[in-house]
């Protein structure tokens, strides 16, 4: 608004100018002022619609600085459920998403709009109850067993309830064991309608089982008598993607900042610096973006081509 003000501003000084060539000094001072009032632009910014997951676990606090310092651009994030952070791309609510639900992901792009989504990294979902586990799920064999015992023992189980990525992939794994259980059941299953973080919160005072992707659970700091109870099997595998949205569908958004940060997301330098990435010792996220798409042809590595100095060799490690 500002910089419109001094643009005419500037134009009506410079036709008074011409017009009296005495008032040159009147002229200079309506330029100083209008380079006070407007600081030189720092860089693009764009909005980054994220599941909760990568911003609770910290990643976000140790990789965006890193793009900054060799983008200039500043990525603002947005953390929500999945379903939320799509809904809100789809009301032009932000320039790219991170998302950890793929059929969800993949209908957003068919329907227009996102330009394509491209495998990011990737973790697993594990099964958090009290330390005594009532349920006995430690001693399960695979996971539709674990959710099995759950339900024949009417254990409390905390749901976030919120089509989130990690409440579609609970779902998806009560339907395969064989019973998808409602709110309604027996007073057992207790759907929050809340983020990650909360729902740990609640599971933590209910003493109830839930479901949570690793990286959250490692950096939450509320575990008090909570443990990982069941963890390994393959059915808990974590994709995330990466989508641009698209410029058709919201023609203001900053596409070229989100094509720019999508290349190092993927790139070798960005992959590297998402493997670096730790909490207590542990990995969080592990690279997979292995194959790019189509609209990557003579991109890859963009903001990294320009800074070839800059990969990631330091591994931040959070306690």
């Amino acid at each position: 608004m500002v910089s419109c003000v001094c643009y005419h501003l500037v134009r009506f000084g410079h036709d008074a100018l011409t017009r009296r060539r005495n008032r040159t000094t009147g002229l200079a001072a309506l330029l100083a002022a209008c380079f006070f009032i407007v600081p030189a632009q720092a860089g693009t910014s764009l909005i980054l619609q994220s599941t909760t997951s990568t911003d609770n676990s910290g990643l976000y606090d140790y990789l965006l600085p890193h793009y900054a310092s060799i983008s200039g651009t500043e990525v603002k994030v947005v953390a929500v459920g999945t379903g939320q952070a799509l809904e809100n791309a789809r009301n032009c609510d932000g320039d790219i998403v991170i998302a950890h639900a793929r059929e969800l992901e993949l209908d957003f792009v068919s329907a227009g709009y996102g330009t394509e989504r491209h495998d990011l990294m990737y973790n697993d979902f594990v099964i958090l109850g009290p330390r005594q586990d009532p349920a006995g799920i430690a001693a399960a064999k695979t996971v539709g067993e674990a959710m099995r015992a759950i339900r024949a023992h009417s254990a409390n189980f905390a749901s976030r309830g919120d089509n989130s990525g990690t409440n579609r992939a609970e779902r998806r794994l009560w339907t395969a064991s064989g019973h998808t259980p409602d709110a309604g059941d027996s007073g057992w299953y207790l759907e929050t309608g809340m983020g990650m973080g909360a729902t740990l919160n609640f599971a933590v005072q209910a003493e109830a089982y839930t479901i949570s992707d690793r990286a959250t659970w490692l950096a939450f700091g509320n575990k008090a008598g909570h443990d990982i109870l069941f963890e390994g099997d393959p059915n808990l595998f974590n994709q995330y993607g990466v989508i641009p949205v698209s410029p058709t569908r919201c023609p203001m958004i900053e596409h070229q900042a989100a094509l720019d940060f999508r290349d190092w997301l993927v790139s070798p330098d960005g992959q590297t610096a998402i493997a670096a990435f730790q909490k207590h010792g542990s990995q969080l996220f592990f690279p997979n973006a292995t194959e790019a798409g189509p609209a990557l042809a003579g991109r890859q590595g963009n903001i990294a081509g320009k800074h070839p100095g800059t990969q990631s060799r330091i591994t931040i490690i959070v306690n």
